[in-house]
This record gives structure tokens, C-alpha cells and sequence, in this order.
């Protein structure tokens, strides 16, 4: 009955398995191959993986949760010719930056196909500008680059400054466009207090900074305008980061006395909560330490996924759209404390959050 199944509906069965059972249908026969490989980049229907990544150079390797039966496997980067730190997701795909080279030059791979390409350099050399990503799918997606040091022009001998522009970088047309100037001021906050992690939300990209009290950074990309937002609590804030959650701005903070809660941006810039991280899973992260800065808390978040996680040992809490009833559910995953019963040394990561990409892209292919 199986080898009589019509291709479409055999592709649709595959579309529900899981990236690690699908790998192993791909081994039955010529037939499910073929068929597993087509059906490898359809939307999935399972919760995305949380991929771990050093966030120093230690080597090619990371760390990938499989949320399914809940087990970590080992993913070599063996076939990445250079070091490289993690930036964002980007559908299946990870957006990477050279960690040698001192200014930007960006790259994207897939850690399950062994595909690595780099990008066409920018326009401008830039040493530690902000990256914001835009996706549509792990095949059409932009790539915004603002602010950073810049190396002046040495007719007049100048020196390094700031660059008050944009690049943005387009993976239809693989190449880099200056679209604009932005004021000095938030080129300098976009150098020196924002990290990579950016959310794209109804037309605006957003960073926040990193230095309390904290505030966030809005590029109006259809009008070109630049805009400042306020955090609710800024100033008692110990750690603070952007997600995107229903289509809307959040942002996910924690004070020492009130733990961790969602906010939401609703109309009117208002901030409203939304959401608390309940308290047993909080102060399981916690460990006792007390202070959600003293454990340097982070935050990833994708289509119907929250993680708030530490390092590669430390369990994590996430938050997660349940497919059964469509209601958000806490749930807390141990760390990767070994694999295969050979015990893991624990460092500070990057944590991702991703649905496995199986098929080859063409984006890595040009």
C-alpha cells in the first residue's frame, strides 16, 4: 500500500514527521527519497529545535534539542572554513559573523545539510554594527546593517567614526544597497549598547539596548524615519530583551522582586503585561543566585516559542504554543550536561531557536 500512495499525499504524510524521522525515511527506498527530499522544505508541524552555539571560539561545533523526545544531539561545523560567532536564525538557516576579522563579514550555513556560504561583503567596512534580519523563508530574506565604526576617509587624515547609514542586503538579488543616513546619536547607541538580536514588526525593525536603563530603537523602513521607544520598568530592569509574539512587539524582562514578566506594545505605545514566568521555573533558572543579571539571563524567541536559558548545562524555561488547543504552556528542558553518556564541559552559548531545513537551499548553492 505504501509504494502505491500518490506522491502528494506521501509528501504531506512526511510534512508531520520530525527532521530526525524524516532523515531516516529518506533511507527506506529510492521512492521515499525522493519524496522525503521534496517534502523537506514544507512548513513543519512540530516545535522548533533550540540549537545551542559557543558564544566564544572553542571550535566547530553545536548543541540541537530535539523537542520531539526531548534528547540533544551533537552537530559538527567542520566543514565552516573559518571561526565564527552566532547571530540569528534565519528560518532553517543560521546568519553567521567571521570571529576573526575585525569588521563585519557576514555569512549564513545550515548545521544539517553541511552548507556554508559566505556573503558578498558591504558596501561600507563596518567594525561592530547592528544586524537586523528580516525573513519571509530560509530562501527570501533582508538583512538591515546599521551604524558601526567606519574607517574616514585618510585624504584629510581622518580617522575612525561612526557611520550614520544603512545597508541593506537582499538574498533575491544577492547584493548590498546604502538606503539611507540616520542620526549620529543613534549610530552611536547602535555601535556600542545594542546587540545583534533584532525583531521585525509591522514595518519597524527594533533593537533594544544592552546598557540599563534600557531603551528601544525603532527604523521605519517604509517612511525611512527612526523612532525611540520607552521599556516599562527601565531602570529596575535586570535584564531585558525584544521578541516578537502574535504579530506583535513584546519585550521579556526581570527585577530581583517581581521575577520575570511578558510585556506587549499595544496601541498607543502602552506597554501592557501580558504573561509571568512562574515562579517555580523562574527560580529553578535561577539556581539561587537571586538576580536574574548575576546568571547573564538570555532570550530567544520564533513563531510560537519563548526560551529564556543560560548556558549549555543550565536547564531552560520556554514558552510554547501547545498544537493540541493553541493555548501557550510553560515548560521546562534539562541542559546538555552530556551526550551519549560522554559528559560535556559547560560554557556560555547562543542559544537559536529553528526548525531543521532539510533540503538544499539555493541560497547556499549561489
Amino acid at each position: 500500500m505504501w509504494s502505491n500512495l500518490p506522491f502528494d499525499i506521501l509528501a504531506n504524510i512526511f510534512s508531520y514527521l520530525s527532521p530526525d524521522s524524516l532523515a531516516r525515511a529518506k533511507s527506506a527506498c529510492k521512492n521515499w527519497y525522493t519524496c522525503a527530499k521534496n517534502s523537506a522544505s514544507t512548513p513543519r508541524h512540530h516545535p522548533p529545535w533550540f540549537v545551542a552555539l559557543p558564544t566564544r571560539i572553542t571550535g566547530h561545533f553545536c548543541y540541537a534539542h530535539n523537542p520531539i523526545d526531548d534528547s540533544w544531539h551533537l552537530l559538527p561545523l567542520d566543514f565552516i572554513p573559518n571561526p565564527i560567532r552566532p547571530i540569528a536564525a534565519i528560518g532553517g538557516l543560521i546568519l553567521l559573523r567571521e570571529a576573526t576579522a575585525t569588521t563585519l563579514q557576514l555569512a549564513i550555513c545550515n548545521p544539517f545539510t553541511r552548507q556554508f556560504r559566505q556573503l558578498p561583503k558591504l558596501n561600507v567596512t563596518r567594525t561592530n554594527p547592528a544586524v537586523g534580519v528580516i525573513e519571509s523563508n530560509s530562501v527570501k530574506f533582508k538583512l538591515y546593517v546599521a551604524g558601526g565604526m567606519s574607517e574616514a576617509s585618510t585624504i584629510n587624515g581622518g580617522g575612525v567614526s561612526y557611520e550614520p547609514t544603512l545597508e541593506v542586503y537582499d538574498s533575491i538579488y544577492n547584493n548590498w544597497k546604502k538606503i539611507g543616513s540616520m542620526p549620529v546619536e543613534f549610530a552611536v547607541r547602535l555601535t556600542v549598547w545594542t546587540p545583534n538580536e533584532s525583531v521585525y514588526c509591522n514595518g519597524v525593525l527594533y533593537w533594544i539596548t544592552s546598557a540599563r536603563a534600557y531603551t528601544i530603537m525603532g527604523y521605519e523602513i517604509g517612511k525611512n524615519k527612526w523612532r525611540e521607544l520607552s521599556v516599562p520598568m527601565a531602570d529596575r530592569l535586570e535584564f531585558a530583551a525584544l521578541v516578537p509574539r502574535n504579530g506583535k512587539l513584546s519585550l521579556v524582562g526581570g527585577t530581583r522582586n517581581a521575577g520575570a514578566c511578558i510585556w506587549e506594545l499595544s496601541e498607543g505605545n502602552n506597554w501592557r503585561i501580558i504573561e509571568k514566568v512562574p515562579q517555580e521555573l523562574g527560580t529553578r533558572l535561577l539556581e539561587g543566585k537571586g538576580r536574574w543579571g548575576s546568571i547573564n539571563t538570555k532570550c530567544v524567541c520564533t513563531a510560537g516559542a519563548m526560551c529564556l536559558y543560560r548556558d549549555l548545562e543550565s536547564g531552560m524555561v520556554i514558552w510554547r504554543k501547545c498544537a493540541k488547543n493553541d493555548k501557550w504552556e510553560w515548560h521546562w528542558i534539562e541542559g546538555c550536561g552530556s551526550i551519549k553518556g560522554m559528559k560535556l564541559q559547560n560554557f556560555p552559548i547562543k542559544g537559536l531557536l529553528l526548525h531543521p531545513y532539510l533540503a538544499s537551499s539555493s541560497v547556499l548553492n549561489q
